[in-house]
C-alpha cells in the first residue's frame, strides 16, 4: 500500500488495508514482491501525475515477471483521471475513486476473473470511511474521521470536486468509534475532516465541534486528542474555550494561512483576511500560552506581488509559527486559479519560497530554544527518528506535537505508546533533543497494545497472498503532507 497526500488519504489507506485483510489477503513482507499493489493517490500538487505514472512505469517489468500480480489505483487522482489511467498504463487492473473505496476487493476479483481492467468511479459517497474495517498502522494512535468532503470554493483547490460536498457523521457515531478504539488500547485520537471545525453544519449545530471536543474529554483512558485541519473562517471562540478547558485536548493547532496578503486571500476565495487570522492566533495564545501553532502557506499564487509576499512574511513574524508547511503554487487544471492572469514566474516563486523557508526555520529554531531546560511528557512513538538507533535514542511527541529525540539509559525500556518525562537539552528548527535521560516512565495500556500487536510468534501469520509494495525500481517514498486535503 503506497499513500500520497493528506491524513484523510492515510486514514483511507488503513480502511483499504482492513478491507483487503477481511477479504483474505495479508501484508507483504519487506523482502518479497507483492501480489497486489495499491496506490492511494493525491491530486493537490502538479507533480502528483508524474509520481504516479513514474511508479506505474517502474512496476510494469515487475508485473510482467510475476504473472497474476495486480495493480490498483485509487484516491483523488483516480477520481480525476478515471479511464485515463488505464489508457496511459494499460497494465493497471483496477481504478476506483474516493467515494467507493469499499469496492476494491470486488473489483480486484472481477478483474482477475474477466481478465480486463475494471474502472469504477462513484459520483457520491457509498460508505462513510469509518464504517469500513481498518488495519491501523499504529497500536497507540488512531485517526477518526468526523466528516468528509468540503463546501469551500478555494480557487487553487481541486479537492472539493473530487471529495464532494461536506458530509458529517453523527456525534454518537464518532464517540462510539473513539470509545471502541480506546478499549483496544489507543491513547491518542486525531479527529479528521477536510474542514474539521465546520463540523455540525450538516445537522444544524454551529457548536457541534466544540461539544465533540468536550465529549472526548470525558472518554476514560483517552489521553490525547488532536484535530486537523480547521479553517479560519469557522474557527470560533467556543472551540478555543473547549481546547483550553478540556485537559486531554492538546495545546496544538494546525491552521492553514495560505497567504498573509488580504488581496491574495480574496483572490484565493478564502473567506478571512490577515486581521482575522492574526486575531485568532492572539486569542489562542491568550487562552493557551504554550500552544504550538503550525500552518500551511502557498507562495507564488497568481497575481502575488512582492508587496503581497511581504505581507505573508509579516504574518509569519507576528504569528511565530512553530512550523510552517510551505508550498510553491501548483497549477491544477480545472481550478479557477489555473486560468487567472498574473501567473508568477518559476524563478520568482523559487526565490520567495526560499526566503520564506529561511525566515520560518529561524523562527522555529528560536521558539524551540525556549524549551531547552524544560521538562516535557512524551508519548513514545515508533520509527519517527531516522538516526535514533545510531544515537541510542527513542522518539516521542510532546503535548504540543513537537518531535523530541530522547536518550535511553540502562533501565526499563519504554515501548511505543508509553509515556515518559524528559528534560530538553538541545533545540534544532524541526526537533528537540533530551539527552539527560528519562526522569519518569509510565507504562500504559497503549504500550500493552503495542506489545500485543508485535508479540506474535514469527511465522504465525505467514501470508498466502501478499499485499504491499515491491522495491524493484521504485523511488523512495515521500512523506505525507500535513494539513487537510484542500489546504495541502
Amino acid at each position: 500500500m503506497r499513500t500520497y497526500g493528506c491524513q484523510m488519504n492515510v486514514h483511507d489507506s488503513e480502511r483499504l488495508s482492513g478491507l483487503l485483510e477481511d477479504a483474505g489477503y495479508a501484508r507483504a513482507a519487506e523482502d518479497t514482491t507483492a501480489d497486489i499493489v495499491v496506490f492511494n493517490t493525491c491530486a493537490v500538487r502538479e507533480n502528483a501525475d508524474n509520481r504516479l505514472y513514474g511508479n506505474l512505469g517502474h512496476l510494469r517489468p515487475v508485473k510482467d515477471a510475476h504473472p497474476g500480480m495486480q495493480i490498483a489505483v485509487g484516491g483523488c487522482l483516480a477520481q480525476k483521471d478515471r479511464g485515463e489511467i488505464v489508457r496511459r498504463a494499460p497494465w493497471v487492473d483496477v481504478v476506483f475513486g474516493t467515494h467507493n473505496i469499499g469496492s476494491l476487493p470486488a473489483l480486484l476479483e472481477r478483474a482477475r476473473v474477466q481478465r480486463e481492467a475494471q474502472v469504477e468511479i462513484a459520483e457520491s459517497l457509498e460508505h462513510f470511511p469509518s464504517t469500513l474495517p481498518s488495519r491501523r498502522e499504529s497500536a497507540y494512535a488512531a485517526w477518526v474521521s468526523i466528516s468528509v468532503g468540503c463546501n469551500n470554493t478555494c480557487t487553487f483547490c481541486i479537492v472539493p470536486a473530487l471529495r464532494g460536498k461536506e458530509q458529517d457523521r453523527r456525534p454518537g457515531d464518532v464517540l462510539a468509534e473513539v470509545r471502541a478504539l480506546v478499549d483496544e488500547g489507543v491513547s491518542e485520537i486525531t479527529l479528521l475532516g477536510q474542514n474539521v471545525n465546520a463540523y455540525g453544519s450538516g445537522f444544524g449545530d454551529r457548536q457541534a465541534f466544540s461539544r465533540l471536543l468536550r465529549a472526548c474529554g470525558e472518554v476514560e483512558g483517552l489521553e490525547r486528542v488532536r484535530f486537523t485541519s480547521p479553517h479560519p473562517r469557522d474557527f470560533t471562540d467556543d472551540v478555543i474555550e473547549a481546547m483550553a478547558e478540556t485537559p486531554n485536548v492538546m495545546p496544538q493547532l494546525h491552521m492553514p494561512l495560505q497567504s498573509g496578503s488580504s488581496k491574495v486571500l480574496k483572490d484565493m476565495r478564502r473567506s478571512y483576511r490577515q486581521e482575522r487570522f492574526l486575531g485568532i492566533v492572539e486569542k489562542v495564545r491568550a487562552a493557551m500560552p504554550d500552544a504550538a501553532i503550525t500552518t500551511d502557506i502557498i507562495v507564488g499564487f497568481p497575481g502575488e506581488t512582492e508587496e503581497d509576499f511581504a505581507e505573508t512574511l509579516h504574518v509569519v513574524r507576528e504569528a511565530r509559527f512553530a512550523m510552517a508547511f510551505t508550498f510553491q503554487y501548483s497549477k491544477r487544471p480545472g481550478t479557477p486559479a489555473a486560468t487567472m492572469d498574473g501567473q508568477v514566474s518559476p524563478e520568482v516563486v523559487k526565490d520567495r519560497y526560499q526566503r520564506l523557508v529561511d525566515l520560518q526555520d529561524q523562527i522555529s529554531w528560536e521558539e524551540n530554544q525556549k524549551l531547552v531546560g524544560r521538562r516535557v511528557e512524551l508519548l513514545v512513538a515508533e520509527g519517527e527518528g531516522k538516526k535514533d538507533g545510531e544515537h541510542h535514542r527513542l522518539s516521542g511527541r510532546a503535548p504540543d506535537n513537537r518531535l523530541v529525540h530522547f536518550a535511553v539509559g540502562d533501565g526499563e525500556r519504554p515501548r511505543p505508546g508509553d509515556m515518559v518525562s524528559v528534560d530538553v537539552t538541545y533545540a534544532a528548527p524541526h526537533h528537540l533533543v533530551a539527552d539527560s535521560g528519562i526522569r519518569d516512565l509510565r507504562r500504559t495500556r497503549a504500550g500493552d497494545a503495542w506489545d500485543a500487536r508485535n508479540g506474535a510468534p514469527a511465522g504465525a501469520d505467514k501470508p498466502e497472498v501478499l499485499l504491499g509494495m515491491p522495491k524493484v525500481g521504485v523511488p523512495a517514498e515521500q512523506p505525507a503532507a500535513v494539513g487537510g486535503c484542500c489546504d495541502a
